[in-house]
This record gives structure tokens, sequence and C-alpha cells, in this order.
């Protein structure tokens, strides 16, 4: 596995777009069943707010060492104000785009006797004309990046990454994109997609075996004009599909804790490296050893320079 030094990590500029969340948690003790319905009463003795989506995705990147931009759209709401001081205190670039119909993306989740017993979700559809404001601002923010993230969750925030895409193309800039929904075509020309497999399933269909998945994703990669796609593949590991074939890593044995944030982890680590200089094949087992760090932590997590390089 290829090292960089720290000096080289920190040089590493990566500008994230996409949507951004306010991951909340309320802990509790349940003690007994609510005798208005077949419920746990939980008892909340604690709240926990962090960044989520496109925001831990930047998190992750700056604690690595690197050092991140996070351009997105909120609403002019509370969850966006508490938001954006969250993620001011790590260091973060921010560029929020104001949208005053909008809700920020809050995902609320009640965790009693140490699992999550629900999660409630709030959010609706950014205007058009907010996100085409940050085109301009992407366009001015770009020379000053070494990789561009693109952070799809499928809330509208990147309703112009084919125009983004094509900008940071025409600057040479190496392109992640971490997909969302059954139509890969507004990421054409990217140079790695890294879908997990039921988001892939959902674009190529299921696969027989081995060799049905491998044609069907150098399918996909010629037809996008893709340098790669990069699969995570949970407990079997991750494979790098390229132009020279495929790349498998194994997955990092141990305890999984929490599987949440994981694929924000895989990325913020590639486009980290990849900004630095590193090929996609080198950077691949890199991150994957992060994606194995992190499941070992409880809920959106991050890894360090010296956890990932110990």
């Amino acid at each position: 596995m290829k090292t960089l030094s720290k000096e080289q990590i920190m040089a590493s500029r990566v500008l994230v777009v996409g949507d951004v969340m306010l991951d909340r948690y309320w802990y509790g003790s349940v003690d007994r069943i609510s005798p208005e319905a077949p419920v746990p009463v939980v008892r909340i003795t604690r709240e926990e707010e962090r960044n989520g989506g496109a925001a831990n995705v930047a998190f992750n990147a700056v604690t690595l060492g690197a050092r991140a931009s996070l351009l997105t759209v909120v609403g002019d709401d509370e969850a966006s104000h508490k938001l954006e001081e969250l993620v001011a205190k790590t260091g973060i670039q921010t560029h929020f785009g104001r949208d005053a119909d909008l809700k920020t993306t809050v995902k609320l989740r009640v965790i009693g006797r140490q699992q999550q017993l629900i999660r409630l979700d709030f959010e609706n559809t950014p205007k058009s004309e907010i996100l085409a404001t940050q085109t301009a601002t992407f366009e001015s923010l770009l020379p000053d990046h070494d990789a561009v993230l693109f952070s799809d969750y499928g809330k509208g925030g990147l309703g112009h990454v084919i125009d983004m895409i094509a900008r940071a193309r025409d600057l040479g800039k190496p392109i992640l994109v971490d997909p969302k929904g059954s139509d890969y075509a507004r990421y054409k020309n990217a140079s790695v997609i890294t879908p997990n497999r039921a988001e892939l399933e959902q674009v190529i269909g299921k696969w027989s075996d081995e060799s049905d998945l491998r044609s069907k994703v150098h399918n996909l990669r010629q037809q996008l004009n893709l340098q790669a796609v990069l699969l995570t593949r949970s407990e079997e590991g991750m494979t790098l599909f390229d132009a020279d074939g495929e790349l498998n890593v194994s997955a990092q044995a141990r305890e999984v804790f929490d599987v949440t944030g994981a694929g924000d982890t895989v990325i913020a680590t590639m486009a980290t490296l990849v900004g630095a200089g590193m090929s996609l094949r080198d950077a691949m087992p890199l991150a994957n050893r992060a994606g194995g760090i992190v499941v070992g932590k409880f809920g959106t997590a991050t890894v360090s320079y010296e956890e990932l390089f110990a």
C-alpha cells in the first residue's frame, strides 16, 4: 500500500458539491412500553448534532488533513444555521446558497438501548434559480482546487451537475461522484463514480455472476466515458473497474458497529489522495481501509491521517 506524507495530504484541496444535511441524534433510556400503542417510550437524556451528507464528506476530507470547500444549497431556517456553525468549526470553507422556501434536510435518529429505534426525515427540494447561482460560484472556486467531489443524495442540490462536470473537465480536474438514482447519464465524463451494490443494481440490473457484472460495468463505464467505476461491496470489499480491467481489495476484517457514512469516508479519502497526486488504483486500498475503520465507530464518523497510515 502506497503512503503519502502528511504535508502531501495537507496540500490537497478538495471542492465538495452536493446535498448537505443535519444529523440529529436523540439518546434516551427505554424502561416501558407506551399505553397508547405498542411502542417503546424513550426518555431523552442527551442530544447530539453532526454534519451529514456532503457536509460529512467535506468533514472527512479535513479530518484526514486536506483543505476542503463546501458548496451547497440550504434553507434559511434553524437547521441551516446550526449546520453552518458546525461546519465552520471544522475549518471547511463554506459557500451556502440560501433558499427561503427550502427546508434544510434534517435526519433525526432516536437511539435507545444502544440501537436506532426510528429515523425521522425533514426535507423538500430547492428552487432552480438558487441552483443557477451555485454554478457561477462553482466556476470561481474550481481553479483553486485539486479534485472535485459531487456528493449526490438525491435531494435536488445537483440540478446543474452536467454543466459543472463539463467545466471541471475543461480544467483537467479529477471528478469523483457518489451517485444516486437510476439515471447515471448526468455523471457522464466524470473520472470515477462510487456506487454501492444496491445503487449499481438500480442502474445495470441484477447480475448473475462476476463475469456478468464485469461486462455490465465496463459497458456502463464506456457509455458514460468514465475512467473508472468503484463498486463498494460491504463485507466483500471493493472492486475498481477501469481500462486496465479490475482491481479487487477485500474488506478490512473488523467488528462492524455502524455503516452510516462509510460511503462518505471512502469517497472523501479517494478525493483527498487523488487531489494529492495519487492514481485511482493506488488510492483505492487506502479508501477501503478508511471505510473499514469508520464502520467500527458509531454514527457518521471520520478517519484521521494517523489512523489511516498507522
